[in-house]
């Protein structure tokens, strides 16, 4: 299906939602309103699928426009002396890369007089050149050698890591980059215990000490993470008709993406991110095992202090499932407390007024399980070292090659008040 028979759908499902939900609340029959309502459900579970199909294809077209722009460059930056004229091997659109010549060379055991004048120019510009694969030698081993995946991967990485995790995304929290992983100290104040008092005329003020601001800190530091090693053969890099480097890559970027997202989420804080739902303060236990009430969503709104509440950052966050269950809840007058967005203007859906964003490292309705957070997100602090590096090997698996992926990122709630969580009875 296209993208454009993908909205199309998009907005037909839009439309019969909103048909079910209207007869819903017009119906007084009770077996009518539960047949209505799961309709609603259906339509509503294949709007999701759409949604998200939809914005798997968006990623996709826009990474694969980069990468071809980005190909291009480089076949235009391999050829001899940095020359627009066309080589051999060019007449039907085929650019010698430099990687091809590479492997040649190597199993030519090192000898330059198996390559042809073009390929010995194009092993010469590519070592030369700061957009191609880079020789990195390793401290422990002078012989081996590693070389990174082109440059473009990079931005595919942090896509896939957005779409994988809330946590990872800078429009939800407040993101700290750093080039270094020094240890960041974040110093805390709370003085909404301390007030000012009521002055008398021709007293002196008082000077005991009692009023002074207290002060303490919170810390940052840098985790590092990794995907292990990932090997595939000389012949599957050469037969494919993926470039298995740039597949891999994302394929590992998801994975980097699944872990600063947990780690970000419920990490425990002890040699690993203080992870937003562990720090978080409590706001409201729930009366049931595996269920919440519309007012018990109250209670933990009303949890927070109404400054956090006015937060542009300010939202609800929990699993797809706790979603589904939110979705059925009704206020006293029978209207739905989840509010469908606009896909046409890009108007997210809400939650009695408060957007959210779904986290499947949230957990479910049970018993003791914290299954959803309320509060300004802007509160909790990601620390990211750098950006994520995938890096591919060749030497040291000759001929197979050899891709993993490294991430170093911390996280830390600066106010334990700004964001509250609602745990199951």
């Amino acid at each position: 299906m296209t993208l454009k028979e993908l909205n199309e759908k998009r907005g037909t499902l839009v439309a019969q939602a909103r048909e079910a939900l209207d007869a819903i609340k017009k119906n007084t029959d009770d077996a009518r309103a539960a047949e209505l309502d799961a309709r609603h459900d259906a339509i509503m579970a294949d709007f999701d699928k759409i949604e998200a199909t939809i914005a798997r294809e968006e990623r996709m077209t826009a990474a694969e426009a980069r990468l071809n722009a980005r190909a291009d460059e480089e076949r235009r930056n391999r050829r001899p002396n940095g020359s627009d004229t066309e080589q051999r091997g060019q007449d039907e659109g085929e650019a010698l890369e430099y990687r091809h010549v590479f492997h040649k060379f190597i199993a030519s055991g090192g000898d330059h007089a198996s390559l042809s004048g073009e390929e010995r120019a194009i092993l010469r510009a590519g070592i030369a050149s700061k957009d191609v694969e880079k020789r990195i030698q390793t401290a422990g081993t002078t012989t081996a050698g590693g070389y990174t995946v082109p440059v473009e991967l990079e931005n595919v990485i942090i896509e896939s890591m957005k779409a994988w995790g809330p946590m990872y995304d800078e429009d939800i929290c407040t993101v700290m980059s750093t080039a270094s992983g020094n240890q960041i100290n974040l110093p805390t104040v709370d003085d909404t215990g301390v007030p000012a008092v009521k002055h008398t005329e021709g007293t002196a003020l008082t000077d005991d000490g009692g009023s002074d601001a207290t002060f303490g800190q919170k810390r940052l530091d840098a985790y590092m993470y990794d995907t292990e090693f990932v090997r595939f053969s000389y012949e599957l890099a050469q037969d494919s008709i993926f470039n298995m480097e740039n597949l891999l890559g994302g394929l590992l970027g998801k994975r980097l993406g699944r872990i600063a997202n947990n780690e970000l989420t419920v990490g425990d804080g002890t040699g690993d991110p203080n992870g937003i739902v562990t720090a978080s303060s409590l706001g409201k236990t729930a009366a049931a095992v595996a269920a919440v009430t519309y007012d018990e969503i109250i209670d933990l709104v009303h949890s927070v202090d109404p400054a956090y509440r006015q937060s542009p950052k300010v939202r609800f966050m929990f699993n797809d499932l706790t979603l589904g269950a939110l979705r059925k809840l009704k206020d006293g007058d029978g209207r739905y407390i989840w509010t469908m967005g606009d896909v046409q203007t890009g108007v997210p859906g809400n939650i009695i007024g408060y957007r959210y964003s779904i986290n499947q490292a949230m957990a479910n309705l049970a018993t003791g399980n914290k299954t959803m957070i309320f509060g300004d997100f802007g509160a909790y602090f990601v620390r990211k070292v750098g950006s994520p590096v995938i890096g591919v090997l060749r030497e040291r698996f000759w001929p197979d090659l050899g891709i993993a992926g490294l991430i170093r990122f911390d996280g830390e709630l600066g106010d334990t008040a700004a964001v509250k969580h609602l745990i199951q009875a």
